[in-house]
Protein backbone atom coordinates (compact mmCIF):
# COMPACT_ATOMS: atom_id res chain seq x y z
CA UNK A 1 0.00 0.00 0.00
CA UNK A 2 1.45 3.36 -0.79
CA UNK A 3 1.14 7.00 -0.20
CA UNK A 4 -1.38 9.81 -1.38
CA UNK A 5 1.92 11.41 -2.82
CA UNK A 6 3.27 8.16 -3.99
CA UNK A 7 0.71 7.54 -6.09
CA UNK A 8 0.04 11.35 -7.15
CA UNK A 9 3.80 10.78 -8.67
CA UNK A 10 3.16 7.39 -10.26
CA UNK A 11 0.74 8.34 -11.54
CA UNK A 12 2.42 11.86 -13.50
CA UNK A 13 5.25 9.74 -14.53
CA UNK A 14 2.98 6.83 -16.00
CA UNK A 15 0.79 9.19 -17.99
CA UNK A 16 1.92 11.59 -20.73
CA UNK A 17 0.27 13.71 -23.46
CA UNK A 18 -2.18 12.78 -26.16
CA UNK A 19 -1.39 13.17 -30.15
CA UNK A 20 -1.93 16.84 -31.46
CA UNK A 21 -4.13 17.43 -33.42
CA UNK A 22 -5.74 20.68 -36.31
CA UNK A 23 -8.71 21.72 -35.27
CA UNK A 24 -11.31 24.10 -36.36
CA UNK A 25 -11.04 26.90 -33.88
CA UNK A 26 -15.29 27.31 -33.48
CA UNK A 27 -14.75 23.52 -31.76
CA UNK A 28 -11.56 23.99 -29.70
CA UNK A 29 -13.33 25.50 -26.12
CA UNK A 30 -11.67 23.66 -23.59
CA UNK A 31 -8.46 22.11 -25.31
CA UNK A 32 -4.70 23.76 -25.07
CA UNK A 33 -2.60 25.08 -27.52
CA UNK A 34 0.37 22.75 -28.80
CA UNK A 35 2.13 25.18 -30.69
CA UNK A 36 2.58 29.12 -29.49
CA UNK A 37 1.06 31.16 -32.04
CA UNK A 38 2.37 34.11 -33.51
CA UNK A 39 0.53 37.21 -35.11
CA UNK A 40 0.09 36.13 -38.78
CA UNK A 41 -1.55 40.12 -39.37
CA UNK A 42 -0.93 43.23 -36.97
CA UNK A 43 -3.96 44.31 -35.07
CA UNK A 44 -5.21 46.61 -36.36
CA UNK A 45 -3.68 45.94 -39.88
CA UNK A 46 -4.51 49.21 -40.89
CA UNK A 47 -5.08 53.09 -39.18
CA UNK A 48 -8.26 52.93 -37.41
CA UNK A 49 -10.80 55.24 -36.24
CA UNK A 50 -11.67 54.64 -32.41
CA UNK A 51 -14.90 57.00 -33.05
CA UNK A 52 -17.42 58.27 -34.59
CA UNK A 53 -16.59 62.05 -36.27
CA UNK A 54 -14.24 63.88 -38.97
CA UNK A 55 -10.77 63.29 -39.95
CA UNK A 56 -8.55 65.57 -41.19
CA UNK A 57 -5.16 66.86 -40.75
CA UNK A 58 -3.84 68.30 -37.19
CA UNK A 59 -3.04 72.25 -37.55
CA UNK A 60 -4.52 75.57 -36.80
CA UNK A 61 -7.32 75.46 -38.99
CA UNK A 62 -10.77 75.07 -37.38
CA UNK A 63 -13.36 75.85 -40.32
CA UNK A 64 -13.26 72.74 -42.97
CA UNK A 65 -14.66 71.73 -45.32
CA UNK A 66 -16.63 68.09 -45.62
CA UNK A 67 -15.25 66.42 -48.70
CA UNK A 68 -16.20 62.80 -48.07
CA UNK A 69 -17.31 59.58 -46.00
CA UNK A 70 -15.68 56.66 -44.34
CA UNK A 71 -17.32 54.03 -43.20
CA UNK A 72 -16.44 51.10 -41.69
CA UNK A 73 -15.61 48.32 -44.46
CA UNK A 74 -14.48 50.98 -46.89
CA UNK A 75 -11.32 51.44 -48.64
CA UNK A 76 -11.45 55.06 -49.65
CA UNK A 77 -8.57 57.35 -50.06
CA UNK A 78 -8.88 61.12 -50.60
CA UNK A 79 -6.78 64.20 -51.27
CA UNK A 80 -6.93 66.12 -48.09
CA UNK A 81 -5.69 69.95 -47.80
CA UNK A 82 -5.48 71.53 -44.54
CA UNK A 83 -8.92 72.80 -45.22
CA UNK A 84 -10.57 69.69 -45.56
CA UNK A 85 -11.89 66.77 -43.40
CA UNK A 86 -13.67 63.35 -44.10
CA UNK A 87 -16.63 62.19 -42.25
CA UNK A 88 -15.53 58.95 -40.33
CA UNK A 89 -17.24 56.09 -38.46
CA UNK A 90 -15.42 54.14 -35.34
CA UNK A 91 -13.81 51.22 -37.02
CA UNK A 92 -13.23 52.90 -40.75
CA UNK A 93 -10.08 53.30 -41.89
CA UNK A 94 -7.83 56.32 -41.65
CA UNK A 95 -7.52 58.05 -45.01
CA UNK A 96 -3.20 58.52 -45.16
CA UNK A 97 -3.07 62.07 -45.38
CA UNK A 98 -5.35 62.55 -41.78
CA UNK A 99 -3.78 62.22 -39.27
CA UNK A 100 -6.34 63.03 -35.91
CA UNK A 101 -10.28 62.79 -35.45
CA UNK A 102 -12.33 64.96 -33.66
CA UNK A 103 -15.40 63.63 -32.22
CA UNK A 104 -18.48 64.38 -33.92
CA UNK A 105 -19.76 65.66 -30.35
CA UNK A 106 -16.99 68.54 -30.26
CA UNK A 107 -17.80 70.28 -34.02
CA UNK A 108 -20.71 72.17 -35.44
CA UNK A 109 -21.70 70.49 -38.85
CA UNK A 110 -23.76 72.18 -41.21
CA UNK A 111 -24.06 72.83 -44.86
CA UNK A 112 -21.22 70.60 -45.92
CA UNK A 113 -18.95 72.51 -43.84
CA UNK A 114 -17.87 71.43 -39.73
CA UNK A 115 -16.53 74.30 -37.08
CA UNK A 116 -14.49 72.67 -34.19
CA UNK A 117 -15.13 73.93 -30.99
CA UNK A 118 -12.71 71.53 -29.14
CA UNK A 119 -9.41 71.09 -30.90
CA UNK A 120 -7.88 67.44 -30.82
CA UNK A 121 -3.86 66.89 -30.07
CA UNK A 122 -2.74 65.29 -32.73
CA UNK A 123 -3.31 61.52 -33.63
CA UNK A 124 -6.19 61.63 -31.19
CA UNK A 125 -8.87 58.68 -31.67
CA UNK A 126 -6.49 56.95 -34.39
CA UNK A 127 -5.45 53.66 -33.71
CA UNK A 128 -2.10 52.87 -34.79
CA UNK A 129 -1.19 50.07 -37.11
CA UNK A 130 -0.81 46.79 -34.41
CA UNK A 131 -1.45 49.22 -31.81
CA UNK A 132 -2.59 45.89 -30.22
CA UNK A 133 -0.72 43.53 -31.95
CA UNK A 134 2.62 43.44 -34.19
CA UNK A 135 2.66 40.45 -37.07
CA UNK A 136 4.99 38.23 -36.25
CA UNK A 137 4.84 38.90 -32.28
CA UNK A 138 4.21 35.84 -30.34
CA UNK A 139 0.79 36.20 -28.82
CA UNK A 140 0.26 33.13 -27.12
CA UNK A 141 2.39 30.06 -25.64
CA UNK A 142 1.71 26.54 -25.86
CA UNK A 143 -0.03 25.06 -22.90
CA UNK A 144 -2.68 28.26 -23.51
CA UNK A 145 -6.10 27.08 -22.59
CA UNK A 146 -8.44 27.79 -25.02
CA UNK A 147 -11.45 30.39 -24.39
CA UNK A 148 -14.53 32.13 -25.64
CA UNK A 149 -12.24 35.67 -25.50
CA UNK A 150 -9.05 33.74 -27.38
CA UNK A 151 -11.42 32.09 -29.84
CA UNK A 152 -12.32 35.66 -30.77
CA UNK A 153 -9.39 36.56 -30.09
CA UNK A 154 -7.00 34.31 -32.84
CA UNK A 155 -10.14 34.38 -35.14
CA UNK A 156 -9.32 38.50 -35.83
CA UNK A 157 -6.01 37.05 -37.01
CA UNK A 158 -8.34 35.02 -39.55
CA UNK A 159 -7.32 31.73 -38.16
CA UNK A 160 -10.30 29.42 -38.48
CA UNK A 161 -7.88 25.82 -37.17
CA UNK A 162 -5.51 25.76 -34.32
CA UNK A 163 -2.98 23.04 -32.92
CA UNK A 164 -4.27 21.54 -29.96
CA UNK A 165 -3.68 18.70 -27.69
CA UNK A 166 -6.64 15.75 -28.48
CA UNK A 167 -9.05 15.80 -25.80
CA UNK A 168 -8.96 12.21 -24.25
CA UNK A 169 -12.00 9.39 -25.11
CA UNK A 170 -13.52 7.80 -22.01
CA UNK A 171 -15.08 4.67 -21.44
CA UNK A 172 -16.56 4.32 -17.43
CA UNK A 173 -17.82 0.94 -16.77
CA UNK A 174 -20.10 0.58 -13.98
CA UNK A 175 -20.08 -3.20 -12.27
CA UNK A 176 -22.50 -4.40 -9.87
CA UNK A 177 -25.23 -6.75 -9.64
CA UNK A 178 -27.36 -4.61 -7.14
CA UNK A 179 -27.71 -1.72 -9.18
CA UNK A 180 -30.91 -0.55 -10.87
CA UNK A 181 -31.50 2.01 -13.03
CA UNK A 182 -33.34 5.48 -11.49
CA UNK A 183 -37.03 5.64 -12.41
CA UNK A 184 -38.55 2.68 -11.45
CA UNK A 185 -39.78 0.90 -7.89
CA UNK A 186 -36.50 -0.11 -5.83
CA UNK A 187 -35.83 -3.91 -5.95
CA UNK A 188 -35.53 -5.29 -2.47
CA UNK A 189 -31.78 -5.63 -2.23
CA UNK A 190 -31.22 -2.74 -4.85
CA UNK A 191 -30.07 0.03 -4.85
CA UNK A 192 -30.47 3.07 -7.34
CA UNK A 193 -27.16 3.58 -9.66
CA UNK A 194 -25.58 6.78 -8.78
CA UNK A 195 -21.91 6.70 -9.79
CA UNK A 196 -22.46 6.24 -13.39
CA UNK A 197 -24.51 9.36 -13.86
CA UNK A 198 -22.09 11.08 -11.10
CA UNK A 199 -18.83 10.38 -13.14
CA UNK A 200 -20.33 11.69 -16.26
CA UNK A 201 -21.05 14.92 -15.02
CA UNK A 202 -17.50 15.69 -13.26
CA UNK A 203 -16.50 14.56 -16.65
CA UNK A 204 -18.24 16.79 -18.91
CA UNK A 205 -18.67 19.93 -16.19
CA UNK A 206 -14.85 19.70 -16.72
CA UNK A 207 -14.57 19.70 -20.74
CA UNK A 208 -14.30 15.82 -21.32
CA UNK A 209 -17.44 15.44 -23.59
CA UNK A 210 -16.15 11.91 -24.80
CA UNK A 211 -17.88 9.96 -22.47
CA UNK A 212 -18.97 6.16 -23.22
CA UNK A 213 -20.80 4.09 -20.50
CA UNK A 214 -21.13 0.71 -19.91
CA UNK A 215 -22.40 -1.94 -17.19
CA UNK A 216 -21.90 -5.38 -16.49
CA UNK A 217 -23.19 -7.77 -14.10
CA UNK A 218 -21.01 -9.23 -11.47
CA UNK A 219 -19.48 -12.25 -13.72
CA UNK A 220 -16.00 -12.62 -14.27
CA UNK A 221 -16.51 -13.44 -18.59
CA UNK A 222 -18.93 -10.77 -18.80
CA UNK A 223 -16.07 -8.53 -17.03
CA UNK A 224 -13.30 -9.36 -18.96
CA UNK A 225 -15.02 -9.26 -22.33
CA UNK A 226 -16.83 -5.65 -21.25
CA UNK A 227 -13.00 -4.53 -20.26
CA UNK A 228 -11.59 -5.40 -23.71
CA UNK A 229 -14.33 -2.90 -25.05
CA UNK A 230 -13.19 -0.17 -22.91
CA UNK A 231 -9.46 -0.59 -23.75
CA UNK A 232 -10.04 0.97 -26.96
CA UNK A 233 -10.61 4.59 -25.45
CA UNK A 234 -7.79 6.81 -24.16
CA UNK A 235 -8.91 6.35 -20.31
CA UNK A 236 -10.77 3.52 -18.85
CA UNK A 237 -12.57 4.20 -15.54
CA UNK A 238 -14.00 1.30 -13.49
CA UNK A 239 -16.65 1.79 -10.69
CA UNK A 240 -16.66 -1.30 -8.24
CA UNK A 241 -15.52 -4.64 -8.23
CA UNK A 242 -12.26 -4.23 -7.42
CA UNK A 243 -12.41 -4.97 -3.91
CA UNK A 244 -10.99 -8.94 -2.81
CA UNK A 245 -15.00 -10.07 -2.38
CA UNK A 246 -16.02 -13.17 -4.13
CA UNK A 247 -17.93 -11.28 -6.91
CA UNK A 248 -14.97 -8.94 -7.31
CA UNK A 249 -13.51 -9.50 -10.88
CA UNK A 250 -11.94 -6.32 -11.98
CA UNK A 251 -8.63 -6.95 -11.28
CA UNK A 252 -8.50 -10.55 -12.35
CA UNK A 253 -10.34 -9.24 -15.95
CA UNK A 254 -8.18 -6.65 -15.81
CA UNK A 255 -5.09 -9.09 -15.69
CA UNK A 256 -6.63 -11.37 -18.29
CA UNK A 257 -6.57 -8.08 -20.81
CA UNK A 258 -3.27 -8.06 -20.30
CA UNK A 259 -3.24 -4.59 -18.20
CA UNK A 260 -0.02 -3.55 -16.54
CA UNK A 261 -0.53 -2.80 -12.85
CA UNK A 262 0.72 -0.12 -11.47
CA UNK A 263 -0.44 0.14 -8.09
CA UNK A 264 -3.38 -1.06 -5.79
CA UNK A 265 -4.51 0.14 -2.68
CA UNK A 266 -3.57 3.93 -1.43
CA UNK A 267 -3.20 4.65 2.46
CA UNK A 268 -6.07 6.66 2.04
CA UNK A 269 -10.05 7.13 3.59
CA UNK A 270 -12.07 6.84 1.78
CA UNK A 271 -11.09 5.06 -1.74
CA UNK A 272 -8.07 2.74 0.09
CA UNK A 273 -9.00 -0.34 -3.31
CA UNK A 274 -7.99 2.43 -5.69
CA UNK A 275 -5.84 0.59 -8.86
CA UNK A 276 -3.95 2.36 -11.06
CA UNK A 277 -2.37 0.64 -14.41
CA UNK A 278 -2.06 1.07 -18.21
CA UNK A 279 -1.65 -0.62 -21.72
CA UNK A 280 0.09 0.39 -24.35
CA UNK A 281 -2.90 2.35 -25.62
CA UNK A 282 -5.00 2.98 -22.32
CA UNK A 283 -4.83 4.28 -18.68
CA UNK A 284 -6.89 2.45 -16.53
CA UNK A 285 -8.36 3.82 -13.15
CA UNK A 286 -10.42 1.13 -11.30
CA UNK A 287 -12.00 3.26 -8.60
CA UNK A 288 -13.76 2.21 -5.50
CA UNK A 289 -17.55 1.02 -6.28
CA UNK A 290 -18.75 3.06 -2.64
CA UNK A 291 -20.25 6.79 -4.00
CA UNK A 292 -17.65 8.92 -1.97
CA UNK A 293 -14.67 6.97 -2.28
CA UNK A 294 -15.46 6.81 -6.18
CA UNK A 295 -16.12 10.04 -6.44
CA UNK A 296 -12.82 11.26 -4.19
CA UNK A 297 -10.39 9.07 -6.05
CA UNK A 298 -11.89 10.75 -9.74
CA UNK A 299 -11.12 14.30 -8.13
CA UNK A 300 -7.75 13.07 -6.67
CA UNK A 301 -5.99 10.95 -8.94
CA UNK A 302 -8.15 10.52 -12.38
CA UNK A 303 -8.92 14.30 -12.75
CA UNK A 304 -4.98 14.61 -12.57
CA UNK A 305 -4.21 12.53 -15.60
CA UNK A 306 -6.54 14.05 -17.66
CA UNK A 307 -4.91 16.99 -17.19
CA UNK A 308 -1.86 15.53 -18.21
CA UNK A 309 -3.11 13.98 -21.10
CA UNK A 310 -5.04 16.78 -22.40
CA UNK A 311 -1.74 19.37 -22.29
CA UNK A 312 -2.79 21.01 -19.53
CA UNK A 313 0.31 22.32 -17.81
CA UNK A 314 -1.84 23.37 -14.28
CA UNK A 315 -1.66 19.61 -13.22
CA UNK A 316 -1.38 20.52 -9.60
CA UNK A 317 -4.39 19.91 -7.32
CA UNK A 318 -4.41 23.64 -6.54
CA UNK A 319 -5.17 23.02 -2.83
CA UNK A 320 -5.91 25.49 -0.52
CA UNK A 321 -5.06 25.97 3.04
CA UNK A 322 -7.89 27.01 5.56
CA UNK A 323 -8.17 26.44 8.95
CA UNK A 324 -10.17 24.13 11.38
CA UNK A 325 -13.31 25.64 13.07
CA UNK A 326 -13.30 22.42 15.75
CA UNK A 327 -11.41 19.72 16.83
CA UNK A 328 -10.69 16.83 13.96
CA UNK A 329 -10.44 13.47 14.46
CA UNK A 330 -8.25 11.12 12.53
CA UNK A 331 -7.55 7.67 14.34
CA UNK A 332 -7.37 5.70 11.12
CA UNK A 333 -3.59 6.16 10.63
CA UNK A 334 -3.98 7.34 6.58
CA UNK A 335 -4.72 10.23 5.13
CA UNK A 336 -8.43 11.34 5.38
CA UNK A 337 -10.33 12.94 3.28
CA UNK A 338 -13.68 14.85 4.53
CA UNK A 339 -16.15 17.25 3.35
CA UNK A 340 -17.27 20.44 5.10
CA UNK A 341 -18.32 23.73 4.12
CA UNK A 342 -15.43 26.81 3.54
CA UNK A 343 -16.30 30.24 4.56
CA UNK A 344 -13.52 32.99 4.92
CA UNK A 345 -10.85 30.50 5.10
CA UNK A 346 -12.76 28.91 7.74
CA UNK A 347 -13.55 24.96 7.59
CA UNK A 348 -16.64 23.30 9.35
CA UNK A 349 -16.32 19.65 8.91
CA UNK A 350 -19.85 17.90 8.38
CA UNK A 351 -20.48 15.02 10.71
CA UNK A 352 -21.75 12.43 8.25
CA UNK A 353 -18.34 10.62 6.63
CA UNK A 354 -18.63 7.29 5.24
CA UNK A 355 -17.57 6.40 1.94
CA UNK A 356 -20.97 4.88 1.00
CA UNK A 357 -22.86 8.38 1.58
CA UNK A 358 -23.08 11.69 -0.73
CA UNK A 359 -24.80 13.50 1.30
CA UNK A 360 -21.24 15.60 2.91
CA UNK A 361 -20.58 15.78 -0.82
CA UNK A 362 -23.88 16.98 -1.82
CA UNK A 363 -23.79 19.87 0.54
CA UNK A 364 -20.18 20.26 1.24
CA UNK A 365 -17.34 23.32 -0.95
CA UNK A 366 -14.43 21.83 0.06
CA UNK A 367 -12.77 18.07 0.20
CA UNK A 368 -10.56 18.25 3.19
CA UNK A 369 -7.26 16.66 3.32
CA UNK A 370 -5.99 15.31 7.18
CA UNK A 371 -2.38 14.24 7.07
CA UNK A 372 -2.17 10.00 7.92
CA UNK A 373 0.57 10.98 10.18
CA UNK A 374 -2.22 13.62 12.33
CA UNK A 375 -4.37 11.76 15.31
CA UNK A 376 -5.54 14.95 16.65
CA UNK A 377 -5.85 18.33 15.04
CA UNK A 378 -7.29 21.54 17.37
CA UNK A 379 -9.45 24.09 16.31
CA UNK A 380 -7.60 26.85 14.26
CA UNK A 381 -4.73 24.49 13.15
CA UNK A 382 -4.26 24.52 9.66
CA UNK A 383 -5.48 22.26 6.62
CA UNK A 384 -5.19 22.04 3.13
CA UNK A 385 -8.96 21.58 1.09
CA UNK A 386 -9.91 21.18 -2.04
CA UNK A 387 -12.72 23.32 -3.46
CA UNK A 388 -15.61 21.46 -4.59
CA UNK A 389 -19.01 22.29 -5.83
CA UNK A 390 -18.06 26.08 -6.79
CA UNK A 391 -18.73 25.79 -10.83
Amino acid sequence: MISVSEALDLIKTHTGQLPTVKMQLRDSYGCFLAEEVTAPISLPSFRQSAMDGYAFRSGEITELEVIGECKAGDALEFELQPNQAVRIFTGARVPDQADTVVIQEHVDASAGKISIQKMPEKTTNVRKIGEQVQAGEQVLPAGTKITESIIGFLASFGLTEVLVFNKPKITLIVTGNELQEAGSPLKPGSIYESNAIMLESALKSRGFGSVRILKVEDDLEATKKIIAEGLKDDMLLISGGISVGDYDFVNEALQANGVQEIFYKVNQKPGKPLWFGKTEKTLVFALPGNPASSLTCFLIYALSALKIMSGNPDIDLNFQTGVLKHRTFNKFGKTLFILGTEKNGELEIYPKQASSMLISYALGNALVMIPDQREVLEAGESVQFLAVNRN
